[in-house]
Parts: structure tokens; sequence; C-alpha cells
């Protein structure tokens, strides 16, 4: 029987990120190859993530990569800031900025398994997105590593962009501009404001206007175009933009 060193051990442990028995167990079963040992760990690997598929993912980290943003779920935060994990979700951001949004997922799939071994911990895919359009862009990612936000202009400059990263971060602006508003979204909320109008009392013949009025609050409330800039309330976003248009931009946070 071959025997295994605590050399071995460890030269398997810096290649996969195996624990310590786990790593001594593959080198036993594989009559001490390591690649063999690898094999035998991406397969137990595979068998442990189906085990751990419906454990909790409450944590997580963010990256963004040129116009590729992507967030990871993880079970804990210890994982959510390992070095290892961050790494690994900035390849997967970099990934969506070169090849697409749509080449993250089956990716993400084909190696999580040697993933879940690595971390120990089930991790899921929350969003891969890849922003277009717009001649300057820039990204945020929060101190907490858990929410980011990635934004484009026609025209500004990458402290413009970078800024109002920072202002969706913290406003979570649901689209760009009020045009942008769902019909769909007012008439549901039109439909309420209606309920409570007559609730309250209020005549007929005056609800009408009542609701036009509403309805344009309502569709300037969630464009960030339209929003005080949180580091200079005394501007809307676009009067901080000045000459600038904004584009478009995108919220993830897990």
């Amino acid at each position: 029987m071959t025997t295994i060193t605590a050399a071995d051990v460890k030269a398997l442990r810096e290649r996969t990120g195996a624990g310590m028995l786990e790593s001594k167990n593959a080198l036993e079963a594989s009559n001490g190859d390591i690649d063999g040992a690898i094999d035998y760990l991406r397969k137990k690997g595979l068998k442990q993530a189906a085990k751990k598929a419906d454990r909790a993912t409450h944590e997580g980290a963010v990256a963004i990569s040129g116009r590729g943003i992507v967030g990871v779920a993880c079970e804990t935060d210890f994982v959510g800031r390992n070095e290892q994990f961050i790494a690994f979700v900035t390849a997967l951001a970099a990934k969506a900025d070169t090849e697409g949004a749509g080449s993250v997922a089956p990716y993400f799939e084909s190696v999580k398994g040697d993933k879940v071994l690595e971390m120990g911990e089930n991790m899921q895919l929350i969003s891969a997105a890849r922003l277009e359009g717009g001649s300057t862009v820039a990204g945020y990612v929060h101190t907490n590593g858990k929410v980011a936000a990635l934004v484009a202009l026609s025209g500004g400059t990458q402290e413009h962009a970078r800024d109002l990263a920072m202002h969706v971060v913290a406003m979570n602006p649901l689209v760009a501009n009020p045009e942008d508003v769902s019909a769909e979204l007012i008439a549901k909320e039109k439909e309420i404001w209606a309920e409570q109008l007559k609730n309250e009392g209020k005549p007929e013949h005056i609800i009408a206007g009542i609701l036009q009025g509403k309805e344009q609050k309502f569709a300037a409330e969630q464009a960030l175009s339209c929003q005080k800039f949180v580091k200079d309330p005394s501007l809307t976003v676009q009067e901080y933009l000045g000459d600038a248009a904004l584009v478009s931009f995108i919220r993830v946070a897990v």
C-alpha cells in the first residue's frame, strides 16, 4: 500500500482547496496519485453539491468587470468574504463582459460541484448581466460586497457614472427615466389610488385630475434621472449630469 505523506496531502490541498481529511482519503483511494485524487474529489464534490442543494444561501458577493455584473449567493458571510469566492464571482463577471450574460449560467453549473467542494458550501447564481449602450460606463460595489451597480451614460465622465452607480446602490430606482415606467405598473397604481380617493370621499369629477398628478409624481419618484442626487440633494440626477444623458443602469444585490 502506498504511504501517504503530509507533503502529499499539502500538495493536494493547495491544488484543490479541499480539507485535510478529504485530501488524505482521496490520496488513499487513488494510491497516492494526485491527478487521480483530484478526479476522486471532483466526483465526490458533485455528490456533495447535490446533498447541499437545499441548504439556504443568504449570504454572497457581487462583482463587476467592465460591463459585466454578477451576483452569487452562498451560505455564510465567512465564505462570502473569502478571497477565493470573490475571485470566482469576479471571473464570472469578466465572462459576462467578454462572452455575454448568457454564457455565465452554463459555465457556473459546469463548475459548481468543484466550487462547492472547494468552499464547503452550497452556492447559487443570483444574477448575471452585461450593461449595453452608452459611451461612458462605470460601476460601484458597496463596502459590504453584497450590492453593486453599473451605469451607462452618453457623454459625461467616469466620475459621473461612478457617482450615479453609488446613487443606484443607495436608492434602488426602478427605471432610468419616467417614460420607462411600465403602463401595467401605472395602471395598477392608479386603480389603488382611485379606490383610496373614493374612500376619502373625493368627488368623482376631480378624481381624474388627482390621478394624473399622482401618476406624474409616481413615475418621477421611480426614475433615476428625476431623483434627488444623494451626494447633493439640491440637484436632481439629470441636473448633476448636465449635458450628459443617462442611458441605462443595472443593480444587483444578494
